[in-house]
Formats: C-alpha cells, structure tokens, sequence
C-alpha cells in the first residue's frame, strides 16, 4: 500500500504512490515476485478473459450494440495531448481535493459498479474495504450483490455515497433513501453512513448488449445483483401481499423479475420528479448520466449539488458522444455552480489527469 511522506505544506502527509514502482521492481529484483495483475493497461481486459467465466468478462467488458460510444470515449481521451512543462517546483504534488465539504486524499472515486459477486467472491464487500483503507470514496450500486448493511460494516470508516437506480414505485425510492416507513429502514442509507446520493439517468432501461445477449445472460433474473432489493422490507412486503405471503427467497425468479420492473422499468422519470428525491434526502444529491449543456443547466436549476459526465462507459446508448469530449463545455457552463465529476472510458493516470485539466474535480473508476 503506498506510503505515508510528510513534507512542509501538506504536514499530516500524503500517500507516497511512487513508492508502488520501487515495491514492484525491488520484489522482482530481490524475491523473483512479479506483479499479480499485469502493469500495461491495454492488457488487463485479456488477462480477466483468463480468470473469468465467459459471461461473467462479457457482462463487465461489453457495451452497447457495436460498441461505439466505447471506442468513442477512448478516442476522446487520444485526441487531447500532454505538453510538460520543466523545471517546475513539482516535488511534493498535494493531491488533495474537497468534495461536498469533505476532503479526500486524492481526486478518485471507485464508481458504482453492480454484481460485483460474478468477478470475485470478496464482491462489494471486499471493494468497500479496500476503499477505506487506501482513503477513496467508494459508491455502492443499487444492483449490487451485498446489501447496504454489509458495505456500510466492511467500509468502517470510510466514505461511502450511495448510487441510486430510481425505481418507478416511489414508495420504494423512499424506502430506499431515507425510511419513514419502517423501523428497519431508518438505519439504511443515511444511517448507514452513506454521506452523498448518486441518482443513474441513463438506465432506466436496459441497453441492447449483444455480449450479454448472445449467452442470453442477465445475472439479476437469478437474483445476483437484487440484494438491496430483497432485503429492502417495503419491497419484501410488496411481494409478500401479492404472492400469498411468499419471500423474494422463496420465489427468486419471481422476485428478480418484479424488482428488475421496478428499477428497470422502461419507463422514464422527469425532472420534475426530482423534488420526490430532494424531499427525501437532506444531503449532497449528484445526477449520473448528464452528457448534455442544456441538461447540465437544468441540474443546477432544479438545486442540484453535482453531476457526472458520463455515458455508463458506453453500456446504455450506442453512438453516442464520448464523456471527455462534452466535458469543457459543461464545466464552462455550470462549473462555478456546482461540482462537475466524470467517468466514461478512463483508463490510465494520465487519462484522470486531462479529465482534471479539462475541469472536472474528481474522477470516477470502474470496469
């Protein structure tokens, strides 16, 4: 893990992330230990092909229809260039940056990724944990494999945001986000630690994945990615009433299919709809998904804290703009109004750092 430095203008040190180049060397040197997972970038999808199952890497590596809009943000990122400049006072580099009023170590964010349970079996879980130990905020999915319980226990300290799939049925948003329904709920989300709220726009509906559909694979219709649903009690009393007092357990296929309806409905929320997400939640609210100038200025209109300019890496439209070619335009526009964050097809440190340069004051990483 990287190291803590101590130097004059950052006294409570930084994390010495150089110091993961002289471990890798010095342990192949030294102990003949080479790194577990490979270094190059551009070979870490064919190395998880070795390790994973074929749907498994299909459902993380696809995107949708013909990939487009992936080869679209990865284009977007070769297309700006670095020029260095030298002889520049660089030695101590303060990383630091402030995110709705809290400041983190560094300007990276672990993005909300779902079924974490088909890639590993430390699931999200593992992930949460991992986050809080190197001081990065971690974001659960609302389609993720362990419930917003178990993240908030293996996060411990840690700062955790909660991603939202907003459901059709607004009585399970509420429950969701902040219950006032029940007494299970009232230690959820909020209670649990889960300091800011990402609303996803973007899939409200499932894109054409052919990866995924070509092994007719879809994890939540076996209940893999429903946990927060099946363990949410306004959804099991839902079920329960409509199925002769049956459990999400006792019936998963069932159940998997009724959630999906609810948090994939095919039916498209609206703005106005987002007072129902402002009165039930007091914090920091971020909409994900905002690819667009005039929806950016909608955000801020209707009070929102922060967006992320993103495409879901290319796995909701096909053709579409790359997330890093909207992004100066948006930051120009609404900048100074709120906080602009963005993912969509970062690979590298150098593709942080132009996302940075390009204005926007933190980096979300995924798949």
């Amino acid at each position: 893990m990287p190291r803590v430095q101590e130097h004059p203008e950052h006294p409570e040190g930084g994390r010495k992330y150089g110091a993961y180049q002289i471990e890798i060397y010095r342990d192949g040197i030294l102990h003949n230990r080479l790194p577990t997972v490979t270094c190059d970038s551009n070979k870490l999808e064919e190395q998880a092909k070795k390790f994973l199952g074929a749907r498994s890497f299909n459902y993380v590596a696809g995107g949708a229809g013909e990939r487009a809009t992936m080869d679209a943000n990865r284009l977007a990122f070769r297309q700006w260039k670095m020029i260095p400049r030298m002889l520049r006072p660089t030695t101590h580099r303060d990383l630091r940056v402030e995110l709705f009023g809290q400041t983190f170590e560094s300007p990276l964010l672990i993005a909300p990724v779902g079924v974490q349970t088909i890639f590993h079996h430390d699931k999200e879980t593992g992930m949460a944990e991992i986050a809080s130990q190197i001081g990065l905020p971690y974001i659960l999915s609302t389609a993720a494999s362990s419930s917003i319980e178990e993240v908030a226990k293996a996060n411990g300290d840690g700062a955790r945001w909660f991603q939202l799939y907003w459901p059709q049925e607004n009585e399970i948003t509420k429950s969701l986000i902040n219950s006032a329904l029940t007494a299970q709920l009232l230690h959820r989300a909020k209670s649990n630690g889960y300091k800011v709220l990402i609303v996803t726009l973007d899939t409200w509906a499932l894109a054409w994945r052919p990866a995924d559909l070509d092994n007719a694979y879809l994890p939540f219709a076996s209940g893999i990615g429903d946990q927060i649903g099946f363990s949410d009690p306004v959804f099991r009393a839902k079920f329960a009433a409509k199925h002769d007092n049956k459990t999400p357990e006792d019936d998963i296929f069932l159940a998997s299919r009724e959630w999906e309806a609810d948090v994939f409905s095919g039916a498209a929320h609206t703005w106005e709809e987002l007072e129902l997400i402002k009165q039930a939640w007091d914090g920091p609210i971020v909409l994900k998904g905002i690819q667009h100038v005039e929806d950016a200025k909608k955000a801020v209109e209707m009070g929102i804290q922060g967006i992320v300019v993103s495409n879901h890496g290319g796995r909701q439209l096909d053709g579409a703009i790359g997330s890093l070619e909207v992004l100066p335009e948006i930051v120009e526009a609404v900048g100074d109004k709120l906080t602009v964050l963005f993912d969509s097809g970062v690979r590298t440190g150098v593709d942080v750092i132009k996302a940075l340069c390009l204005g926007a004051k933190g980096v979300l990483i995924g798949r």
